[in-house]
């Protein structure tokens, strides 16, 4: 029987191998496997939430082994440290549990047909103190660290009375750092319902750093604006052309030497794809460690090997790259699925086309803004709002859809609509 493995559980991965499991696994055609480091998969557009704690992964986090015993795959846990593409086979790191003891010894997972969904992690540019001292949200173990650190904040400021204030430093003005910026002060905001009565926005000074010349830098100037407008009213500080040059206890110095003071920083400022990508045989990559693939997304001398989402380098024929977003994942995990289809099947297989749809911030319950792209607009047509906030929340339930099919993740919905209104509406522990 060939054996398919699929390698991480992002967004993309996961509806890969829910779509071969329920082609191949449920027929016994093939051994659908998928391999994370994680037991618990959450879409990464979200991760600030998780790091504000408005989202609590134990509640809405989808758990890689339940959900592989109801689409027709088995999940292996482990973090692959090496791939072998000539003999086929993945090795995984050693698990060991929280007393150093051995849990699971280093592993080999063969394979025939093989798909890299590994993502990204954050670049911190070797820039001194950064790993040591500022925080990361590459995944919800992440997320969630930064979140009981958050929350330790918030206590002691609330202790120490009005006078006092937290301050907070984001490093990098993309999608998650703005998104985060504004998502702080809502959760402020939120604590006076929750025992901290002293606790208000009005207590928290959040300063976003940007090394370029302005926030948002991948979106349209449009959005950039919007977003900008929305964020000074609720009184973050921007530092465009802004780089930093190390990090601190005390906090992060620029390449003019001042010192941005902070409590908490936290760095979301470029992403790579995982370092043991470079020591792969045979396989080319760029700078940021892609891997270099052709356009039917295989691995160059590899046909059997696949790439999506982060990690991939695909060059369009209109000689852009594609670029690392949470749409081209869900594109790339449709195109895959196609091709591994057509080899099953001996048939040729498509090249991928990127589509862009358009791009969404969501600034908590501020506001929402975007542009959205496709044969209705004709082009692009800015959006704003309820219907931008309309259209961002539709995004994540197409992705519930993907990975549960229509009639639980109905249900699911409706069961977070339920959850909303009787638990608490911040994750207080």
């Amino acid at each position: 029987m060939q054996r398919i493995v699929v390698v991480g559980g992002g967004a993309g991965g996961l509806e890969l191998v829910t779509k071969l499991g329920h082609q191949f696994g449920k027929s016994k055609q093939a051994e659908v496997i998928l391999v994370d480091r994680s037991f618990t998969h959450i879409w990464k557009p979200l991760l600030h939430e998780v790091a504000t704690g408005s989202l609590d992964v134990n509640t809405d986090g989808i758990n890689y082994r339940a959900h592989a015993a109801k689409h027709y795959y088995k999940f292996q846990l482990g973090n692959v440290i090496a791939v072998d593409p000539d003999n086929k086979k993945l090795t995984l790191q050693e698990i060991r549990d929280d007393k150093d003891h051995s849990v699971l010894p280093e592993r080999t997972v063969k394979f025939d047909t093989l798909i890299m969904a590994v993502g990204s992690v954050s670049n911190d540019f070797g820039t001194p103190g950064v790993a040591e001292h500022c925080y990361f949200l590459d995944s919800h173990q992440q997320a969630e660290r930064f979140q009981q650190a958050l929350l330790n904040q918030f206590l002691r400021i609330n202790q120490q009375g009005e006078d006092s204030h937290l301050n907070i430093a984001i490093v990098g003005a993309g999608a998650t750092g703005v998104e985060l910026s504004a998502e702080l002060f809502h959760v402020a905001d939120l604590l006076r319902t929750y025992g901290m009565p002293l606790m208000s926005g009005k207590r928290i000074r959040v300063t976003l750093v940007e090394a370029g010349p302005r926030i948002l830098p991948a979106l349209p100037d449009r959005i950039a604006n919007n977003a900008r407008k929305e964020l000074a009213k609720l009184g973050v500080e921007l530092k465009e052309n802004t780089r930093i040059v190390s990090a601190s206890d005390e906090g992060l110095t620029t390449a003019d030497n001042e010192l941005i003071r902070a409590d908490l920083m936290i760095w979301a400022a470029g992403v790579k794809a995982p370092d043991f990508i470079k020591q792969i045989p045979g396989f080319q990559t760029t700078r940021t460690n892609q891997i270099v693939v052709k356009g039917t997304l295989q691995v160059p001398n590899y046909d059997k090997i696949f790439v999506i989402g982060d990690c991939c380098a695909c060059q369009q024929p209109n000689g852009k790259m594609v670029p690392p977003r949470a749409q081209s994942a869900h594109q790339m995990a449709d195109i895959v699925f196609a091709n591994i289809k057509a080899q099953f099947r001996s048939e040729p297989l498509n090249d991928y086309i990127y589509k862009d749809y358009g791009s969404l911030v969501n600034l908590s319950r501020y506001s929402t803004v975007g542009s959205l792209m496709g044969n209705l607009m004709k082009g692009s047509m800015f959006v704003e709002g309820r219907i931008a906030r309309f259209v961002y929340v539709s995004l994540y339930r197409l992705h519930l859809i993907a990975i549960h099919g229509w009639f639980k993740a109905m249900i699911i919905m409706a069961a977070q609509r339920i959850a909303k209104v009787v638990k608490p509406k911040l994750k207080l522990h």
